[in-house]
């Protein structure tokens, strides 16, 4: 088995199959050939028979079996027990018969040799015709046999090699194979997808260029003065897989007890961390975010308190004004812990989407009479429509109406005095339906888009709670309409609003 970059078992020669019973002469008359099969007879036969002796070889045989005919005839000549031309007579009746012999006897030996040199080419010859040489015809009926038996053999160790191909190729993980001299013998598919093609007998270095990793392997393959391993037989190494994306990696290392049949003496074996991370990351920056918007208001609320136990306890008026600020404050954390509980409860049910026909129009009619007053107060006008016959939204009625809410009540609240908010709804393909929430505020900047959804990111921190929002309300948004296995999209233009769109399976 040559080494290559990838890990791909080697298929069987073509001439490799299951054989049947032991080659021989008498296993091959135990049922009638077919006609194909006897023309294939007769071509090798042919073949066999077109290839004439070296005439040295024939001459020299002939010699060797001709010296004890002669000796024998001269020491009676030279006797007297017989006479010059009935020796002559024998010696030519002798080597007339021995040449025929010899011939027909080094044509036996040459057609076991070609039978023999086609075993060993892994082809399946037919058994040749052994008459005059007996003995040779028992060696090619044993060889025959053998190369039955390590055909069967080798059909097994490549099926057995298919078989761990499979089982390598199926894992979900990158794994390199290097051999002593830290060189590429072998890799997986997940690693050809990760790294892409590494070429055969290629140092480590070229496919993966992290100083930590090459410095973890040459430990594992480093060994002292008396020929023996000097650091443990496994390792892990965390690095940063350049992108993009850039992905945080585990690699682990094991060295084999002893070198592969193809030099490979260390596995590599690398383990994406980049969700379990980023989720460590966001777990602790969720932590920071929501321990300091709880914080502040708590702040807020204790020095109030302190103030009206001194100072403020017999002013009427100050201790008016700081109960009407102590009373937002309080709301502030009602709403803040209502939005964590909301996005917890949603997120909790995610995988399980729901199944219901839900009218949008009906919906929607319901959020804008929630918030029409609010809308009046800022001199907003709020539009809405609604395509005829639209099709109804796979869906929750309530956490559509969350949503809508939502998106609707920051368009009035980001929205320009005295201008439109719209909201349409229409078919978005076969089986889509989408709506629409435009206003026509200041807009986002680009820059912002792709992370407006995470929770607690504001474009302005201090508008946005100046304005009485808790920076959930986007993420709630998104783990919706992902429960609902719809999209949603955002655009916006600096200066001129944003259109907030989502799209939901239609019945």
């Amino acid at each position: 088995m040559s080494s290559s970059a990838s890990w791909v078992a080697r298929p069987a020669p073509a001439a490799i199959r299951s054989p049947g019973p032991p080659i021989s002469a008498a296993s091959s008359t135990v049922s009638p050939p077919s006609a194909s099969s006897c023309r294939v007879r007769a071509r090798n036969r042919a073949a066999m028979a077109e290839q004439p002796i070296p005439l040295r070889r024939y001459l020299a045989a002939n010699t060797v079996a001709l010296v004890p005919s002669g000796l024998a005839l001269g020491a009676l000549y030279w006797s007297g027990a017989l006479a010059g031309p009935p020796a002559l007579i024998a010696m030519a009746g002798i080597a007339a018969v021995t040449a025929f012999l010899v011939q027909r006897y080094l044509g036996s030996l040459a057609r076991f040799a070609r039978f023999v040199g086609e075993l060993s080419d892994e082809r399946e010859p037919v058994m040749p015709r052994l008459s005059f040489a007996p003995a040779t015809e028992e060696l090619a009926t044993a060889a025959a046999t053998l190369s039955a038996g390590w055909r069967r053999q080798r059909a097994s160790i490549d099926n057995l090699a298919a078989s761990a191909q499979v089982i390598v190729d199926g894992m979900p993980n990158p794994l390199i194979a290097v051999d002593r001299q830290r060189r590429v013998v072998r890799t997986n598919l997940a690693a050809l997808a990760l790294l892409g093609p590494v070429g055969a007998e290629r140092d480590l270095s070229t496919a993966m260029r992290h100083p930590e990793l090459l410095s973890a392997v040459d430990s594992l393959l480093e060994t002292g003065p008396d020929g023996n391993f000097a650091a443990a037989d496994q390792s892990a190494v965390e690095f940063v897989l350049a992108g993009p994306p850039e992905l945080d990696v585990v690699a682990h290392l094991r060295r084999l007890p002893r070198a592969a049949a193809d030099g490979s003496l260390a596995l590599i074996v690398l383990h994406d961390t980049t969700a379990q991370r980023r989720a460590e990351r966001m777990r602790a920056d969720f932590v920071a975010n929501a321990s300091h918007e709880l914080k502040t208001p708590i702040a807020g609320l204790a020095g109030f308190i302190e103030t009206l136990r001194g100072p403020a306890r017999d002013d009427p008026a100050a201790r008016e004004r700081f109960l009407g600020i102590m009373a937002e404050q309080a709301d502030r954390m009602r709403r803040l812990v209502d939005d964590l509980l909301m996005l917890s409860r949603i997120e909790q049910h995610e995988h399980a989407r729901p199944d219901r026909a839900i009218d949008l129009e009906s919906v929607l009619r319901g959020v804008l009479d929630l918030l029409q007053l609010k809308a009046s107060s800022r001199g907003v006008a709020i539009e809405l429509s609604v395509a005829a016959g639209l099709a109804r939204a796979v869906g929750d009625h309530d956490e559509l109406t969350i949503v809508f809410q939502n998106l609707i009540d920051n368009a009035i609240k980001y929205a320009k005095l005295a201008t439109v908010v719209r909201v349409t709804a229409e078919p978005a393909g076969l089986d889509r339906v989408a709506v629409a929430v435009s206003d026509e505020g200041d807009g986002i900047p680009a820059a912002h888009l792709p992370r407006l959804t995470e929770r607690f990111y504001r474009v302005d921190t201090a508008r946005s709670r100046q304005l009485g929002g808790t920076g959930l309300g986007l993420a709630i948004v998104k783990h919706v309409v992902n429960r609902h296995r719809g999209r949603l999209d955002i655009q916006s233009t600096p200066g001129k609003g944003s259109t907030f769109t989502v799209t939901l399976p239609a019945v």
